[in-house]
Parts: C-alpha cells; sequence; structure tokens
C-alpha cells in the first residue's frame, strides 16, 4: 500500500528477522542502549523509538521486534503483529540482513513484505566486518533490493554512509524534521510506569495512549525494553516509559542476562523521570518487592505515585476495605508515605485521568522553589516548637536554611555544631516542609552542614 497523507515526523523503520543486528544498529545510530542486545532470538518485543539528528536533518528511528524466522517466544505473533503496525508508518524502512547466516526464505518474505509497504527501502546486510564475508554480500541483490549497504554495527561500519542514503531518501520524499524534541527534553514530563511482573504496566500505558501501542499479554515478563510512548494531555505532552517488571535479586540472576539488563533500564527509566508510577495489584496481597520496588523509585530522586491497579476486581467490597487496602499499604511502604494512592482500573480505564492529574501535581510539586526568607521563618517557627536533639553538652540550633536545588527540592541547613540529624528529626523537618510547601508525592534532600566560626583570638 502507498502512503498518500503527509506526516509531521519523518519515520525509519528497522525490520528484519531475529537476532541479525537491529537491536545493535539502533543503540549503535542512536548513540544509547536503550535496546537490549543478546544472541537470544526475540528479545526486543516492543517497538523502540528515538530522535537522531544527521547532516543537519532530525528523523524518528523506530526498531522493530524479529518479525519473521524461528523464535521460541511464545509471544511471537504478538510480536509480529505490532512489527509490522510499524512499517504502515514508516518513510523510509531499512532491511537488516545477516551475512553470516546468508540469504534466508525468511529474508525473502520479509523483503516482499515490506516492498508491499510503498516506501523506499534500504537493505542493511550486517555483520560485514571483514573481507572473507565481503564476497558473500552479493548474494542479497537476489531480493530485488536495489539499494544495498555493507555494514558491521557493532564496530560501526558503513553507518554514515547508511545514515547519507537515509536522509537523501527522506529528503526525496519530503519527509524529515527538524528539531525534533529528544525523550529527554526539559519540556516534557516523563512518567516512569513500573512495578512487579503481571502487575498490569502495559495495560495501563495502553489505556492512557487509547491505543494498543504496547505488548500486553498474560504471561509474566512480557515487556523488556524500556519503552517510550508520547501522549498529549491538556496542552501537556508527557512521555509514558513502560518498563520491564522488576523481580527479586535472586530471581534476576538466575533468570538469565536479558532479565538483568531489563531491571537496569527500568531503573535507569526512573533516574531520567519527573515521576514514577508504581503499579500493583489490588487483588493480590502487597508484597515485599512493591515495597523494594518504591524504594528505587525514592532512591532515583523522582516524585511517586502509588497506583493500585485491577480495582474493578475488589472494589465491590465497600469503602471500608478500600481504608484497610490503604492503611496496609502506608505501613508496608512506610519509606514513601508522602506518595499519594490512586485507586484505578486499567482494563476499564476507571480514575487512569486521575492518575494523570494527581502525576501533574507531584510533578509541580517536585519543581517547587522555597524563597530563603520563607525557608528561614518557616525554620524559626518549627525549631521553636520542637529544636534538634543534642546528643551533647553543646545545644544544637539551627542557623540558617537555603534551598539549593529541585526535582527533587534539596535544602542545605547551617547549624552551629551539628553535621547530621538524627533520622527521626530529619523525618520530622521533611513531613513539615510537605506540609506547609505542599511537595506532594516527591522526596525531598536534606543535606546538614556545622557552620564553622572562626576564632576572634589572634595567631
Amino acid at each position: 500500500m502507498t502512503l498518500s497523507k503527509k506526516r509531521k515526523n519523518g519515520s525509519v523503520v528497522l525490520v528484519g528477522r531475529p537476532n541479525v543486528g537491529k537491536s545493535t544498529l539502533f543503540n549503535r545510530v542512536t548513540g544509547s542502549r536503550r535496546a537490549i542486545v543478546s544472541t537470544e532470538p526475540g528479545t526486543t518485543r516492543d517497538v523502540l523509538r528515538a530522535p537522531v539528528e544527521w547532516l543537519t536533518e532530525t528523523f524518528e528511528l523506530v526498531d522493530t521486534g524479529g518479525v519473521f524466522g524461528a523464535s521460541n517466544d511464545p509471544l511471537q505473533e504478538e510480536v509480529a503483529s505490532i512489527g509490522l503496525k510499524a512499517l504502515d508508518n514508516a518513510d523510509v524502512v531499512v532491511l537488516v540482513v545477516d551475512v553470516i547466516d546468508g540469504l534466508l526464505p525468511a529474508d525473502k518474505d520479509l523483503a516482499g513484505k515490506v516492498r508491499r509497504v510503498g516506501v523506499p527501502v534500504v537493505l542493511a546486510v550486517n555483520k560485514v566486518d571483514n573481507s572473507k564475508v565481503e564476497g558473500r554480500v552479493g548474494e542479497f541483490h537476489a531480493l530485488g533490493i536495489n539499494l544495498v549497504m555493507a555494514i558491521a554495527a557493532e564496530h560501526g561500519l558503513g553507518i554514515g554512509d547508511l545514515l547519507d542514503e537515509v536522509v537523501s531518501l527522506l529528503q526525496g520524499s519530503g519527509h524529515h524534521v527538524k528539531n525534533l524534541k529528544s525523550a529527554d527534553s526539559r519540556d516534557d514530563l516523563s512518567v516512569a510506569i513500573i512495578g512487579r511482573q503481571n502487575v498490569g504496566k502495559s495495560s495501563l500505558v495502553n489505556v492512557l495512549v487509547r491505543e494498543e501501542r504496547v505488548l500486553v499479554s498474560d504471561l509474566a515478563g512480557t515487556t523488556r525494553d524500556a519503552i517510550d510512548t508520547v501522549i498529549k494531555w491538556n496542552g501537556l505532552q508527557i512521555r509514558l516509559v513502560d518498563t520491564a517488571g522488576i523481580r527479586r535479586p535472586g530471581k534476576i540472576a538466575s533468570s538469565g542476562l536479558v532479565d538483568e539488563v531489563s531491571v537496569a533500564l527500568a531503573k535507569r527509566a526512573m533516574q531520567r523521570a519527573d515521576v514514577s508510577v508504581v503499579v500493583m495489584d489490588a487483588s493480590a496481597r502487597i508484597a515485599k518487592q512493591d515495597a523494594a520496588i518504591a524504594g528505587e523509585a525514592e532512591r532515583a530522586g523522582c516524585g511517586v505515585v502509588l497506583a493500585a491497579n485491577k480495582w474493578d476486581l475488589v472494589k465491590m467490597r465497600g469503602s471500608d476495605f478500600a481504608k484497610e487496602f490503604d492503611r496496609d499499604l502506608r505501613d508496608a511502604l512506610k519509606f514513601v508515605e508522602f506518595a499519594p494512592i490512586v485507586h484505578l482500573s486499567a482494563l476499564t480505564g476507571e480514575r487512569t485521568t486521575k492518575l494523570l492529574e494527581t502525576v501533574y501535581k507531584v510533578s509541580r510539586a517536585r519543581a517547587t522553589h522555597v524563597s530563603t526568607g520563607e525557608l528561614n521563618r518557616f525554620l524559626e517557627q518549627v525549631t521553636k516548637r520542637h529544636p534538634p536533639a543534642s546528643p551533647g553538652r553543646r545545644e544544637v540550633k539551627i542557623q540558617y536554611g537555603t534551598q539549593v536545588g529541585s526535582k527533587p527540592p534539596r535544602f542545605l541547613i547551617f547549624t552551629n555544631i551539628a553535621s547530621s540529624f538524627h533520622f527521626s528529626y530529619e523525618r520530622f523537618l521533611k513531613n513539615r516542609l510537605r506540609e506547609t510547601f505542599n511537595f506532594v508525592g516527591t522526596p525531598i534532600r536534606l543535606l546538614v552542614r556545622a557552620r564553622r566560626v572562626r576564632s576572634s583570638r589572634g595567631s
């Protein structure tokens, strides 16, 4: 089918059999490690998108899962479906093949599929990293694709020439975009969707996006990569990052490298997120792993919202159950007691708008800056009623405070002798700061220093 409608974003889609090196090429071109690279076929299941700038042109590069070829992945049919959907929005297709494997029937099938899309196609023959295999590139001309490029994505060979051709094709078809926002653009509100396996993270993303952009299955561990999806809400651009289900360290070690990297990507997503939504299964018991995941978000410094998913399964139990659930949740996750709780259902869409409203509120609170005057008036009032504990003979006095950063809020407090507060007093101060300045849902960092006073005696 020929695409007749114009799109704003130039889209370059990587397709190919499993394990031909699409994710390696994606990482090489985007200069990131967002796509998981493994020798296990079918590692990439979802569609990854990232902006690329080359020769003053900016376009979106899309990495698809393995569409054709042998795979033991039980979700292979769903992976193929999502990969083929990406083709419908392509302006240029890069078909990746493996020179080591040679020309296979699956390559021919896929070549026929991409030709029917009706957009320019570049054939990237990957893993051509020595003279012994260069001679095998010629056999791929049998696929009937005129533009054939020899590359070695792992070593960066031929990548510049490939991008030159891609940009030329985009310019020729009139599809290109300048100043495309990066995944870490400060104008975006970045929200990481985190949680244990199979609690409904991808389903929640799908209902927020209002289309099936992320693979959903009852099989635990479906999502492996951290997937970025941008939505517009109330004039605000929100970047949703669907992450892999985080498992206990012992289970990660026993499950292999792919899961270990998935968890690392999930943690990285928290570090670059403005807010993390910790998704939990309201119909199941609160697990220690829920607390561990919320703790990771707090340590990352992002805002935290607790999303009790599958509420449609428990709401008939009445308001008393809701109060009991929230009380148990607060008790299990004491160190994120500042996080608001939203009861919702990704299945029915119930209260998902409330979730977005809460996420926005938390992001605003995380960016709040308190003036030095306001802060010191606050400290004066608080310490009059509850002064810091004095472990020694000298009384500890807070002399001065200032906010030294935001996202999350960071405060530097000078005292006469103490370089730290007892954890209970630090928690007390944080709670009072939240109440006074409405720091809802955000971690607060306190830095304490003893203010040295120089002696007036002569030396």
